[in-house]
């Protein structure tokens, strides 16, 4: 498998991983959305000559594995990610505008790491990050009273 891409001058294999949420970490990605946001996501990617190696959307919060060319650093794909998918999901979705003052969809950071040689085991973590995430849904002890201990 060859993992190098090229430019005219230059062969490069630089992958990373992001995770960035929705301001408040608010749980907002669901049915259409969900979509929505994969669609843009995916374009905006391609309109800049990135790859995405695997990609998850969760509730509230989003994981992919990218192929970012060293001509772009990474904190200005991040800015122009963030900026024009939250520009484009106000113009689909309306509503938003109120839940978000002024443009602020996404929180101000995120989370980015290199990959290295361990893109096929960060891929498998994206790939079940959803599943991991309800399993840990599933474990809260919201059943029992908070004075008794019993249900």
């Amino acid at each position: 498998m060859n993992d190098t891409n090229s430019l005219s001058h230059t062969r490069w294999n630089c992958k990373y991983h992001i995770v960035f949420a929705p301001k408040y970490r608010r749980r907002v990605f669901y049915q259409e959305k969900r979509e929505a946001i994969g669609k843009i996501l995916r374009q905006l990617c391609e309109w800049k000559g990135v790859g995405i190696v695997e990609a998850e959307v969760c509730p509230d919060h989003i994981h992919m594995l990218v192929e970012i060319p060293p001509k772009i650093a990474v904190s200005s794909f991040m800015g122009y990610l963030k900026g024009k998918s939250s520009t484009m999901l106000y113009e689909q979705f309306g509503e938003l505008k109120y839940k978000y003052r002024s443009r602020e969809f996404w929180c101000r950071g995120y989370y980015v790491d290199t990959a290295g040689k361990n893109t096929s085991r960060i891929a498998e973590y994206i790939k079940n990050q959803l599943q991991e995430d309800k399993m840990g849904e599933q474990m809260t002890m919201s059943q029992y009273g908070p004075f008794t201990g019993s249900k």
